[in-house]
């Protein structure tokens, strides 16, 4: 598969005259809980021809595709892309530390993802997953949990929990986030993980109640403390500075 989507990543640049600078995963792939059926989901930041900047008027900042054989792909304009990452866009976090890289600009990505660190804002990132896992939690012991769900939902309340604990940007791959949770349940979730991975996406599995209590207590914690977190201000210049380098 890794073929299919190097030849469509080369595809894109030559048909839209670009530069790719990153092509990762991104989504159940990335964080290590994918089953049979999901999707490859391509992300990836490019850039234009230096005149292509001086442009006066907006123009389309976004590259979408989606094949017959499950490649889900879409890609920022690198201006898109940092305006994002200075907001501590979480779903671009995502793709800038996803384990699976397709490609890259080893330089680029380096600097990019320091960066990313330097300017990360607790607050953004916090509450982000914070109001997703709340949405999630709601499924759970529904008709409506599936895998997929439930697996959303400690995910999304993990990354919160991580970013109240250790104020850094939380880690894709799944099974990285268990350093904040007790080494108890590090088996039980392996052993669902790999449920996940040889059924369907929408799987009604039953998912065990210590599990599910695990996911509502996280919330609770998270929930509690939402509003010690202190907000950290991105620094314009240093965004301002890469951009210029880059497209130099």
């Amino acid at each position: 598969m890794k073929s299919k989507i190097l030849k469509k990543l080369s595809e894109i640049e030559k048909d839209n005259n670009i530069e790719i600078l990153f092509a990762v995963e991104s989504g159940s792939r990335a964080w290590g809980f994918e089953s049979p059926d999901s999707d490859y989901d391509i992300r990836f930041v490019y850039k234009h021809k230096k005149e292509w900047y001086l442009n006066l008027w907006e123009q389309k900042d976004t590259i979408e595709f989606m094949t017959e054989d499950d490649l889900d792909g879409s890609g920022w304009e690198l201006k898109k892309a940092l305006k994002l990452l200075s907001k501590s866009n979480a779903s671009f976090l995502g793709w800038l530390f996803s384990p699976i890289v397709y490609r890259a600009n080893e330089n680029f990505l380096t600097e990019i993802k320091t960066l990313a660190e330097n300017n990360f804002n607790p607050v953004s990132g916090f509450y982000h997953y914070h109001s997703m896992s709340k949405g999630f939690e709601e499924t759970l012991e529904t008709d409506e949990m599936t895998l997929k769900s439930f697996f959303y939902a400690i995910r999304t309340a993990l990354c919160a929990n991580w970013i109240y604990k250790k104020g850094t940007v939380p880690p894709v791959l799944f099974t990285e986030l268990y350093l904040i949770i007790d080494e108890k349940y590090h088996a039980i979730l392996n052993n669902l993980i790999h449920l996940k991975s040889k059924d369907i996406e929408m799987s009604t599995e039953p998912v065990s109640d210590t599990l599910i209590k695990l996911v509502r207590d996280i919330v609770s914690e998270n929930n509690s403390i939402k509003n010690e977190l202190v907000n950290k201000k991105s620094n314009p210049e240093e965004f301002n500075a890469f951009f210029l380098k880059t497209i130099k």
